[in-house]
């Protein structure tokens, strides 16, 4: 095996290695997950949360969040965890620079160029928080979702 195909699986496991699925969250917390009723479970499985969840249960339903708030308010201490969903949206084209093309000219038996300019298309990312969990005595008491 050559050494760039070598670098290259490598590089790829690594990849792979840090994606996160409800599957590998589940084995990671596997203790409690097993000490959930089976309908628990299902929803788990499925991605969704519910109120009255621990974080452990959202983690492995929903994955790490994106951001993580502590607020206080009159009715105690909250800890927010929002997860984040990036949009591309298309800004338009833009001129690029310049490309330069040689040709022989054989009427005067010489090399000739021109530049023809060139153009990119541009996008930006727009993040949107699709979903908030707020936790209170560690157990979710909000949960807000984009509706679509």
């Amino acid at each position: 095996m050559s050494h760039s195909l070598r670098l290259l699986l490598a590089a790829a496991l690594l990849a792979f290695a840090g994606c996160s699925t409800i599957d590998s969250r589940i084995r990671e917390k596997a203790a409690v997950f097993g000490q959930l009723p089976p309908a628990e479970q299902a929803r788990i499985r499925q991605g969704i949360i519910a109120v009255g969840y621990t974080p452990d249960m959202v983690y492995m339903a929903l994955g790490q969040p994106d951001r993580v708030r502590e607020r206080t308010g009159p009715g105690g201490r909250e800890t927010v965890w929002r997860y984040v969903a990036y949009h591309q949206r298309y800004e338009g084209t833009y001129p690029a620079g310049y490309r330069r093309f040689v040709y022989w000219d054989p009427r005067l038996q010489t090399y000739r160029f021109y530049y023809e300019p060139g153009y990119a298309s541009v996008y930006s990312e727009r993040p949107e928080t699709y979903i908030r969990v707020a936790f209170r005595d560690g157990r979710v008491t909000v949960i807000e979702q984009t509706k679509q």
